[in-house]
């Protein structure tokens, strides 16, 4: 059965592209960490500490339909200090804002199409950021050694 009989669906299209475009954050020497509450309540598909100190926010947008129906993205802004989009190479980037950054995915590879403007975060809100990111990356790292405690975990996190 050849992919014409068995086309990508939008949920393995976005996986793709976020794991091209974390595998470009590895590349620039960004630390990604992918699935990031927010304090706003959002949740960015990735937050990239950058070797700076800069956070890297990437909104992934699996097709068109995708990009027209969550328009949450500029709430993504408050908590980073640039925006990107990350999209396949079939999507109409001509629609994407400009003043956000674009990473573009074939396969397993991304590339960095266009930078995106700085706005840089008030410094109190980076060191709040930073503590989100690190407790939630070392969380996720203890996890994977030890998924036993994830019962555990999920319990106390329910009392706080």
């Amino acid at each position: 059965m050849d992919s014409a009989d068995n086309p990508i669906t939008f949920p393995q299209r976005a996986l793709a592209v976020r794991r091209a475009a974390a595998r470009l954050c590895v590349l620039l020497g960004w630390a990604p960490v992918h699935e990031v509450p927010l304090p706003n309540g959002r949740r960015a598909d990735i937050l990239a500490l950058r070797p700076d100190g800069g956070f890297v926010c990437i909104e992934v947008k699996s097709g068109l339909r995708d990009f027209l129906t969550d328009q949450k993205w500029p709430d993504y802004r408050e908590f980073s200090d640039a925006l990107y989009f990350a999209v396949d190479a079939d999507f109409p980037q001509h629609l994407l804002p400009e003043d956000a950054g674009l990473i573009v995915a074939v396969d397993l590879t991304a590339e960095l199409v266009r930078e995106a403007p700085p706005h840089p975060l008030p410094g109190s809100r980076r060191r709040a950021l930073l503590q989100r990111l690190a407790m939630l990356a070392a969380t996720r790292l203890a996890l994977l050694e030890d998924p036993g405690a994830a019962a555990e975990l999920r319990t106390a996190l329910r009392v706080e």
